[in-house]
């Protein structure tokens, strides 16, 4: 078998890109890595069950039709929080909508972003953190949960993150982040129409505020967000150091040494155990899983 070098090479890529997701699998590795048994304990592994492992998740957009519906979602969630009836309550029209082709279109896209699944690991998280947040962190959690949801909200995020604050976030080169990913996939019109939405998403967390000039700006992080954020990274399987590579820290726009100190200040409330020494980061969520309702991982 060519597991282990094949599996470096997949490591290495990986490793640049900070896309760490393999169920586990790297965690070992990282803590690992100066022991002999690390590098046995990988070769038990075949080149399927690797490839399986590492394969990323489908995950779908709304974005060529919606933005994340911030105002919708947050009816929703005030709603029905209290008796998770999620589903009944957008089929009661709590956002008031005008006919029963915008509660069903409405419906669907929320569900689609926001998932509402009261079993998924996820939708409890989102629904803790949605409970205890201020109401200036919730347009921030949502984009966050949305982001894993949906792939060009996804894909944005760099042409965000890049821009330094005060500067402007054009449309143009949102347009241009979207056909970098899917070259001649949309028509001009809806081009500009996707990346309308996108930017209109980001404008509802915070990120970008102008009614005519997109100018890029920055909502408060909080320990919260950022102990929401890691959570969702963490339940995705990731560990250590590459947590701060996932893509709900990065949508966060803040440096490394930012989110470290908000990750001591969550700490510091119990909503996570974040230990930095000796560049080892160790990061979980033994009591608050427990205090969610979420089985150990």
């Amino acid at each position: 078998m060519k597991l282990y070098q094949n599996f470096a090479s997949i490591y290495s890529k990986n490793l640049i890109l900070g896309k760490i997701d393999i169920l586990g699998i790297l965690y070992k590795l990282h803590y690992t890595k100066k022991m002999a048994f690390g590098i046995l304990e990988l070769k038990l592994i075949t080149n399927k069950q690797m490839e399986k492992a590492i394969k990323p998740k489908k995950i779908n957009t709304v974005h060529t039709a919606r933005t994340m519906m911030f105002l919708e979602l947050e009816k929703v969630m005030n709603f029905s929080i209290q008796n998770d009836n999620y589903i009944e309550a957008m089929q009661n029209n709590v956002f008031g909508k005008k006919s029963q082709d915008g509660i069903k279109k409405t419906s669907g896209f929320l569900s689609q972003l926001y998932k509402f699944d009261i079993s998924s690991n996820k939708f409890k998280a989102f629904k803790y953190f949605w409970s205890i947040a201020e109401e200036a962190e919730k347009p921030v959690i949502a984009i966050v949960f949305a982001i894993t949801n949906d792939y060009l909200l996804q894909e944005s995020i760099s042409t965000i993150s890049q821009r330094k604050i005060g500067e402007k976030a054009n449309i143009e080169s949102i347009e241009e982040n979207i056909e970098k990913y899917h070259p001649n996939r949309f028509t001009k019109n809806t081009l500009r129409s996707v990346a309308q939405n996108i930017a209109s998403s980001w404008k509802q967390a915070g990120f970008i505020t102008g009614k005519i000039k997109n100018i890029r700006s920055e909502p408060l992080i909080t320990y919260r967000i950022v102990s929401f954020a890691m959570l969702l990274a963490f339940l995705d399987g990731v560990r250590g150091d590459f947590i701060f590579h996932n893509n709900a820290l990065l949508a966060l726009c803040q440096s490394e040494s930012k989110i470290r100190e908000l990750s001591v200040e969550a700490s510091k409330r119990d909503l996570m155990q974040y230990q930095f020494a000796g560049n080892i980061t160790s990061i979980s969520f033994d009591n608050l899983l427990n205090k969610i309702g979420i089985d150990a991982i």
